[in-house]
């Protein structure tokens, strides 16, 4: 059945987790890896900074407005010392290896490219069948093959971005919750706020700031039973990687670094009111997407 909930796998993931489950190392550790992600990234951009031009023009303002594929480049690597903060935090406050994180590796990694290879034929049928296109939503943006040239070089920017973000929402704050609370409103709904916290950035989507973070609560709810169905982060990563790539690296619309990503992608969308009425087939698309990583997994 579709609700049900075969989570057996899920104790296995936390196990890790269950011997440093005390909540004070869990805040200790969220505040530790924010404040360590926080001062890698400052010397990040302020190296970017240091590699101004004669003209004046500064790289690090491209970086943080995205305005070139290099500068997307740097945002989106950016995320990996969100992995290494995360990492270290893990290490120091709760003496385990970053990769208990993930889950059995084997498993992740099995997951991650079966939900993958479902989630690529499950995009070639909706390319296949109607309706074609999107008419006047979309406006030409990167020619095609530079976009091409530029293609695996962005999915590994996405790639990053993504399983940073899996490793510290469904991973860590997950694993830790759920080795503390056995409810699932717990481990699986208060990530899921702090997530859909990230992502509410009104200055980047302006009025459909709310809706966008409303769409990341509920898809850090199905990332989480994702997760615990599966007992490793592959399946939530793989879905995550193609909704990201998606939005980054297919068609622009103004959420969080997609916003952004408009040097990166051939179209993108022509207005926010376009992204506003596409919003609720993202919906859907979001949902269809998880019941085909359960299918995947066969859970």
């Amino acid at each position: 059945m579709i609700w049900r909930l075969d989570y057996r796998a899920h104790d296995r993931f936390i196990a890790p987790a269950l011997a440093t489950a005390a909540l004070w190392r869990l805040l200790a550790g969220l505040i530790m890896a924010t404040l360590l992600y926080f001062m890698l990234n400052q010397v990040y951009f302020l190296f970017f900074y240091g590699l101004s031009d004669q003209n004046g023009r500064s790289l690090y303002q491209e970086v943080l407005s995205g305005a070139s594929p290099m500068a997307m480049y740097m945002l989106l690597f950016s995320f990996g010392l969100m992995i290494l903060a995360t990492g270290v935090s893990v290490r120091l406050l709760h003496r385990r290896p970053m990769r208990s994180l993930i889950g059995p590796v084997q498993v992740a990694r099995a997951h991650f490219a079966a939900v993958l290879g479902l989630l690529a034929l499950l995009s070639l049928a909706l390319l296949l069948l109607p309706p074609w296109g999107m008419g006047d939503a979309l406006v030409p943006n990167l020619p095609v093959g530079r976009w091409l040239l530029l293609l695996p070089l962005s999915l590994l920017g996405v790639l990053v971005q993504v399983s940073a973000e899996e490793i510290l929402f469904r991973g860590y704050v997950q694993q830790q919750l759920a080795a503390r609370f056995r409810s699932p409103l717990i481990w699986m709904v208060l990530p899921s706020v702090l997530f859909a916290l990230g992502h509410y950035l009104p200055e980047v989507a302006g009025d459909n700031a709310l809706m966008i973070a409303l769409w990341a609560g509920l898809f850090g709810i199905l990332m989480a039973d994702l997760t615990a169905r599966s007992g490793s982060l592959g399946p939530a990563i793989a879905v995550h990687f193609w909704n990201n790539v998606s939005a980054i690296v297919i068609i622009s619309v103004p959420d969080d670094l997609s916003g952004l990503a408009l040097y990166l992608t051939p179209f993108s969308m022509a207005d926010e009111a376009a992204t506003r009425a596409w919003l609720p087939v993202d919906f859907a698309l979001m949902l269809v997407a998880w019941l085909t990583a359960r299918l995947a997994i066969r859970r």
